[in-house]
């Protein structure tokens, strides 16, 4: 007999529901990460070169040296948004300049944005074509 099957009906779906609460604490933390709560309702440009691409879950992301030499991370749309956008592993290497559009981290000591749009050569991949924002 297990000790689970020692405990009444009702402790058992207790316990369910304390390992579910529980479950969902630990991840409330990544989940807003993925959300927009974290970034300006404004929109920025940031111009530079991609330093490193990383299309590693649970996001894609580029890290940009801007022209000042500050490096910025840019993360990108989830892995299959990023893909439905056009832009792969193989779309962009280090040195290429980039045009990135999108939201910057509401703590500005952070150069972290997140990129609704990204610019290469001429050419738009739009991880976010709904948020984009046109003057």
């Amino acid at each position: 007999m297990t000790r689970l099957s020692l405990l009444s009906p009702i402790s058992r779906r207790s316990l369910v529901w304390l390992t579910l609460a529980a479950t969902m604490l630990v991840g409330a933390p990544v989940i807003a990460h993925h959300g927009w709560s974290w970034a300006e309702g404004e929109q920025m440009e940031l111009k530079g070169t991609i330093r490193s691409i990383s299309m590693a879950p649970p996001h894609p992301m580029l890290m940009v040296t801007a022209s000042d030499g500050k490096v910025w991370q840019v993360d990108l749309g989830n892995p299959n948004q990023t893909e439905r956008s056009g832009f792969t592993g193989t779309t962009a290497k280090a040195g290429d300049a980039v045009t990135a559009i999108g939201n910057r981290h509401l703590d500005k000591s952070k150069a972290h944005m997140k990129a609704v749009r990204i610019v290469l050569a001429g050419k738009n991949y739009d991880m976010y074509p709904e948020r984009i924002r046109t003057n």
